[in-house]
Order: structure tokens, then C-alpha cells, then sequence
């Protein structure tokens, strides 16, 4: 069963807003304490009358050379480096229109959060070479990997001496980073006018699990195009330069630790195994990609991802 069906049926879980949520120009959306009923979700979108002005996301030539450049840095070197592929990406990405105001976001990043920006497109791109390989038809790509680029927009709502912290958060600063989750979804509903887009969706619930661990509801996400932009945003968090971690994850012990995950059954498998044969030089099929037992990575030192102070 999928997660809109499971919506569908059983209406829209509890969510309530722990802080509140700005737009890009810092107004008040909604305050902390708004329980994002259906009801309150449909007039957040209704809210700005007229039509959406939309732009093609790559027509940005600073993004488009950006995402390019990021893209020419291993691991990512190898994961696209047969032509075909490379182009059938940026064709794809090429295509993909959001509104202006969600491009003005990416700029936003660029200025003040560089990790963020590079992520964003990072899981973007990764997003629509994983869909490739598991949906195939270009038509319906469209409609999912809009998804890719926006999930981590509800970061432009969390102070920047969180973002950028070196060292462990409070238990208060964490559960304020986990306010991204449910800040992106009114972002993103609010800018597309669509409650029920996937953009939306995959902004709120890209930290879930399925089983049930994550947050921001502790759901049973069962939902493919959730399921890669959750393994793509993991994957490039691991391997990627963060303010909290001196050294990143190298490829084999990222790859090592989604594989875990995805045994342990928190993550999807057959998501994770096509990731693994991306990373293949010899780019086998992933339904023949051969996952080995053998654990030979090991976690960087220095690292405090996930770890919050004692007492805080």
C-alpha cells in the first residue's frame, strides 16, 4: 500500500507545527502550534490568488554549471560517466519547472547554506537516474522528480547557527533541524498551491522509515519515489562534507551502511541495490548487481552526526 493511499483512506495523520514557518521574505505562514489539518493545508494552498510563475529550473546557467561541476567529483564522476546516461539526465532535469519562488530558494542556499545547495541538486540528479532505472517511462519521471530538488527547502526555516554548527547538538537544537520536514511541506504546498503534490509529500517525509523510526510522525512509509529521494538524500549526506563532520563517509562504507539499513528493513532494498550498481564501473543491471557480505568501511573519525549532547 502506498503512503497516498494509506492517506486516502485513513485521512491525514496528526502533524502539528512545533515553530512556525516563514516564507523566503520571513512572513508568517502558519505559527507554531498549527495542527496541519486537511482543512488548514487546502487554505494554504488557496491563500495566493492568480496563476504560479513557473521557470525551467536548469535555464539558471549558474545552477546548471554547478550541478555540472558537482556532478564531475567522484563519486558522482563514475555513477554518470557513460554518455548515454549523462545525457538522458540533464535532458530530464532540463524539463523539470517549479515556481519562481522556489528558484529564488536555491539562490538563497547558494549564499548562506553551500552544503545544503550542493545537496539539493545532488539528490536531485541521483533521484532521476535511480527513477530511470526502477519506473523507466519519461512521462511520469516528469511528474516525479520535481520532488528531487525541493526537499530539504524547509531548511531555509531553521536558524543558521544550527545548520552550521561543528559541534553535537542540544536535544532542543535537534528536534528544531527536525522541523525541516514539516516546514517544507507548508512551503512547498503554499508555493505550488497543491497540498497534495509530491513534491509535498517527499518534503515531510523524506526522514521517515519504514519502520516506522523516523520522524517526523514515526510513519510506515511505503512509497517508491519517497523511498529514493530518502536513499539518494542519505547516500549524499554520508559521502558529503558537512559543518558536523570533519571527514565524510568514504563510498564503500556509505554504500556498506545503507545496505545494513536496508536489511535491518528501515530502508528499501531494491532502492539501495540500484545505487549500488550506479556505482558499478562495469554498470550491471541491478536485478544481477551481486551485494557483498563482507563489511570492510568504517565510520569516519570526528564524526557527530546524530549525536546530541548529554542533558540538553
Amino acid at each position: 500500500m502506498t503512503v497516498s493511499e494509506t492517506e486516502e483512506e485513513l485521512g491525514l495523520p496528526e502533524y502539528q507545527l512545533a515553530y512556525e514557518v516563514t516564507d523566503l521574505e520571513g512572513n508568517q505562514l502558519l505559527p507554531a502550534g498549527t495542527q496541519l489539518t486537511r482543512q488548514v493545508m487546502q487554505d494554504l494552498a488557496m491563500r495566493e490568488p492568480g496563476t504560479i510563475k513557473s521557470c525551467r529550473l536548469l535555464d539558471s546557467r549558474q545552477i546548471q554549471d554547478d550541478l555540472l561541476g558537482y556532478l564531475s567529483v567522484s563519486p558522482y564522476d563514475v555513477i554518470t560517466r557513460h554518455d548515454p546516461q549523462h545525457a538522458a539526465l540533464l535532458e530530464l532535469a532540463g524539463q523539470v519547472q517549479v515556481p519562481e519562488t522556489i528558484l529564488n530558494s536555491f539562490f538563497r542556499f547558494r549564499e548562506t547554506d553551500i552544503y545544503t545547495y550542493r545537496h539539493v541538486l545532488l539528490v536531485f540528479a541521483l533521484s532521476i537516474l535511480i527513477a530511470r532505472e526502477l519506473i523507466g517511462e519519461k512521462e511520469k519521471l516528469l511528474q516525479e522528480v520535481i520532488a528531487g530538488p525541493t526537499h530539504d527547502i524547509g531548511k531555509l526555516c531553521i536558524p543558521r547557527a544550527i545548520i552550521s554548527k561543528k559541534t553535537p547538538l542540544s536535544k532542543a537544537e535537534h528536534e528544531y533541524l527536525k522541523h525541516h520536514a514539516l516546514a517544507g511541506y507548508v512551503l512547498l504546498t503554499y508555493y505550488f498551491r497543491d497540498p497534495e503534490i509530491l513534491a509535498a509529500r517527499v518534503a515531510r517525509d523524506h526522514h521517515e522509515r519504514k519502520d516506522g523510526s523516523g520522524y517526523p510522525a514515526g510513519r510506515y512509509v511505503d512509497d517508491l519515489l519517497i523511498d529514493i529521494v530518502m536513499i539518494a538524500d542519505i547516500y549524499d549526506a554520508l559521502i558529503s562534507s558537512r559543518p558536523y563532520r570533519p571527514i565524510s563517509y568514504d563510498n564503500r562504507s556509505a554504500l556498506e551502511e545503507l545496505i545494513d539499513q536496508a536489511q535491518r528493513g528501515t530502508i528499501n532494498e531494491t532502492v539501495v541495490r540500484v545505487l549500488v550498481a550506479l556505482n558499478r564501473r562495469s554498470k550491471p543491471h541491478y536485478q544481477n548487481c551481486v551485494i557483498s557480505a563482507e563489511r570492510r568501511g568504517k565510520e569516519p573519525s570526528g564524526n557527530v552526526y546524530g549525536v546530541t549532547k548529554e542533558g540538553s
